[in-house]
């Protein structure tokens, strides 16, 4: 049997950084304000690049680390909740500019969660033998739906992208993966189409932005994360002693600090990067895996990823590298 194993790592971030201090000749907030109530202190802010170019940059650096030629890559897969455009996917853009001519391509959206569940998606292909490869983004530009004018969700989100190069092995790497939705309570976390004008209805928005309803998402994180980290090393048959590190969406330190309190987990397993990057939604495990594989924190180790976010939406996978 065939196994997905993440043979190559890669992201891209902004050049532009927007501190706490910046933020606040923009609305009425402070440095302290934000970061001790998020853990944020900066976060990247694209300019003239698009939610594609970040795609493709993170794409090539993961390509760069795998070794694997562009014309052999069987999937290409991006998590994203910002791109530019309906359609074509971001997928196909990548596709042309890295030159895959042989990948089949498509985005999925889950927000915040994205990056496990294309994680998850890409496996099952390997698994069954449909591919022997490919090639998972997560890429956002939230810069583009945030309201600029709302404090209490301007200040926790950035731009970015984190790529994986996924193998087909003898050897398991992607060991378990559990994806779960909670459609029921979609309204905590929204963003809305960005301009809608029709006459065939009364209705003419030119601009929708994210909302949140932070208590019950955060509630919900401390929940749900905690419980699907569980379920998933059952399912493994694994225990929480042989997981050497964990990788949370990058959202807040508190919602971290509580997961770990519930799992009686030392928090120095769990990486944090919020405080440089702030929450990147579908690319922050892709960032921070990178950082710690290219860091060599992660040879010969066990890892929980876990995302949590619109949707809502949540799952968590364990990954040997």
């Amino acid at each position: 049997m065939k196994y997905g194993k993440i043979i190559g790592t890669g992201k891209y971030l902004p050049k532009r950084i927007l501190t706490n201090i910046d933020l606040e000749q923009i609305i009425d907030t402070t440095d302290d304000w934000i970061y001790s109530r998020t853990g944020i202190k900066e976060r990247r802010i694209a300019d003239d690049e698009t939610c594609y170019d970040l795609a493709i940059l993170a794409a090539k650096d993961a390509l760069k680390a795998s070794e694997l030629d562009p014309e052999n890559i069987d999937l290409i897969i991006v998590a994203t909740m910002t791109a530019e455009y309906a359609t074509p996917a971001i997928s196909c853009l990548v596709q042309k500019a890295i030159g895959a001519k042989n990948a089949l391509a498509f985005d999925l959206s889950a927000a915040c969660s994205g990056f496990v569940f294309a994680i998850h998606t890409a496996n099952q292909f390997i698994m069954n033998g449909t591919f022997n490869n490919a090639l998972i983004i997560g890429s956002e530009k939230l810069s583009n739906i945030i309201n600029w004018e709302d404090r209490n969700t301007c200040v926790l989100f950035g731009d970015g992208a984190g790529a994986v190069v996924v193998e087909a092995s003898e050897e398991q790497g992607i060991i378990e993966t559990i994806c779960r939705s909670v459609g029921e309570d979609y309204a905590c976390l929204t963003a809305g189409i960005k301009r809608i004008k029709t006459p065939f209805k009364n209705v003419n928005i030119e601009q929708d932005f994210i909302e949140m309803e932070g208590r019950e998402v955060f509630e919900f994180a401390c929940t749900k994360v905690p419980q699907c980290i569980e379920e998933v090393l059952e399912k493994a048959k694994l225990e929480k002693s042989d997981i050497d590190y964990y990788i949370l969406h990058q959202a807040n330190t508190r919602i971290i600090s509580k997961v770990a309190k519930k799992l009686s987990e030392p928090l120095d397993k769990f990486y944090t990067n919020m405080e440089f990057y702030g929450n990147t939604s579908s690319a922050s495990i892709g960032i921070a895996l990178d950082e710690m594989v290219k860091a060599g924190k992660l040879k010969n180790k066990k890892v929980i990823l876990a995302g949590f976010g619109a949707g809502l939406t949540y799952g968590a996978s364990i990954i040997q590298f």
